[in-house]
């Protein structure tokens, strides 16, 4: 019995020290948990998992599909249950926490040359943490505005383009001008403010997050900070020219009214021409406008979707192998025509399906040169900031419940408690 008892246990310590996800004799088996959510992205996706498999009999990919709704909870259960998916898509800006804490391989010295010198620096940054990089920018989505066409030019208002776009100061002049009984100039969907307010804030030259020379971030609402949300403000509470009705609406929402003629313009991320495509009505005329500029131009931020590798994965090599077949060139212009989406790569942005006037596509790519890092990309503690301080903050202040001061003193004051629980 004694035998036999340490033959079984012998056997169980090898059985620990295989490699999980090769069968003995058989392929590596990479598992990929992908959030494409719309049927166009799903598919191309899928579609590519089969091509590799099809050509890379040695390293097996299996699609797991995953949720946006849940993905932060969802990874970090994984991550501690040590059953996290190999190559992981996720959002730049929500990496930091995973990667600070050790949950994602760092990528660098695995990343070939081709993929890290056709994707920009600025690309690259939103994925930097300290002196790793823990995923892989690829897609991109610019925010926009999304215009009633016969609206504009009824009431004969200048057709911004990006080369000479509307300041903050006449994006509000012109909602007012396109306002009327029953009828507003603009509808903001801010169910989410934060992303929306601090990645259009980086063109009037607001940062809100300031490094010190230590390392640590503290919170500092400047002038720059305020030019976004005053705009809202005062096109809800003093123009009338926007309703407060949709201030905590998601963007699909907005889009009955919007096709109702209730709403002339919406400020949207660039997918969602994808959903106006598909329910517009018939005859129903419809822009691309870029997003109002302010003393930076029309910079803003963006949280690029990234691929990331998780630290506990047994075959690193094999799964960066396959990050850099689903973004070759030529695969990342099928990825964003199938998410509605920009990519970060130089060569895959040249692609001339992604510069047509047809549904704005022209429009989107001649903004990628000014996307810059959202401002949050690489702040500890960011997720547990945006849900308990400035969402509510954002919230109130839009709703008219506390004023510019009080919006101030609730990011800065509750907002730095929070982070210097992150950064002792």
């Amino acid at each position: 019995m004694r035998t036999l008892a340490k033959a079984l246990a012998l056997l169980l310590l090898l059985a620990g020290c295989s490699s999980p996800g090769r069968r003995d004799g058989g392929p590596v088996t990479l598992r990929f948990q992908s959030l494409a959510w719309q049927q166009e992205s799903v598919a191309a996706n899928k579609e590519l998992v089969r091509e590799w498999n099809a050509t890379h009999p040695d390293v097996r990919v299996e699609y797991v599909q995953g949720s946006w709704d849940s993905v932060h909870d969802q990874l970090l259960t994984s991550f501690e249950g040590g059953e996290a998916p190999d190559v992981i898509h996720d959002a730049s800006d929500d990496l930091a926490d995973f990667a600070y804490g050790g949950y994602l391989a760092d990528l660098t010295g695995l990343l070939p040359a081709r993929l890290t010198s056709d994707i920009p620096r600025s690309s690259w940054r939103t994925a930097t943490f300290g002196p790793g990089v823990y995923g892989v920018p690829y897609l991109q989505e610019p925010r926009v505005l999304i215009a009633n066409t016969d609206r504009l030019r009824a009431a004969r208002v200048r057709i911004p383009t990006p080369g000479h776009p509307w300041t903050w100061a006449e994006f509000r002049d012109v909602a007012k001008r396109l306002s009327g009984p029953g009828e507003y100039g603009v509808a903001w969907p801010l169910k989410e403010p934060v992303s929306a307010t601090l990645n259009l804030s980086l063109s009037a030259g607001g940062q809100l997050f300031h490094r010190g020379a230590d390392g640590k971030v503290t919170v500092r609402f400047t002038d720059g900070d305020a030019v976004v949300p005053r705009t809202v403000h005062d096109q809800v509470a003093v123009d009338h020219s926007a309703p407060a009705s949709t201030l905590g609406s998601g963007g699909s929402d907005t889009l009955p009214g919007f096709f109702a003629g209730r709403y002339a313009m919406v400020p949207l991320g660039f997918s969602y021409r994808q959903q106006i495509v598909q329910q517009a009505p018939e005859g129903f005329r419809w822009t691309v406008l870029p997003a109002p500029a302010g003393a930076d131009g029309l910079t803003q931020g963006v949280s690029p979707q990234t691929l990331s590798v998780s630290a506990d994965c047994p075959h690193k090599k094999e799964a960066v192998a396959f990050i850099d077949y689903l973004l070759r060139p030529r695969n990342m212009v099928r990825l964003a025509l199938g998410d509605w989406l920009l990519p970060t790569g130089a060569r895959a942005l040249k692609d001339p399906a992604l510069h047509t006037a047809e549904n704005g596509w022209a429009t989107g790519t001649a903004l990628a040169a000014r996307l810059r890092p959202a401002p949050a990309q690489s702040v500890r503690g960011y997720p547990e900031w945006k849900d308990k301080v400035a969402t509510p903050a954002y919230q109130a202040y839009y709703s008219g419940a506390i004023g510019l001061d009080g919006l101030r003193e609730r990011l800065e004051r509750d907002g730095n408690l929070v982070l210097a629980r992150y950064q002792r």
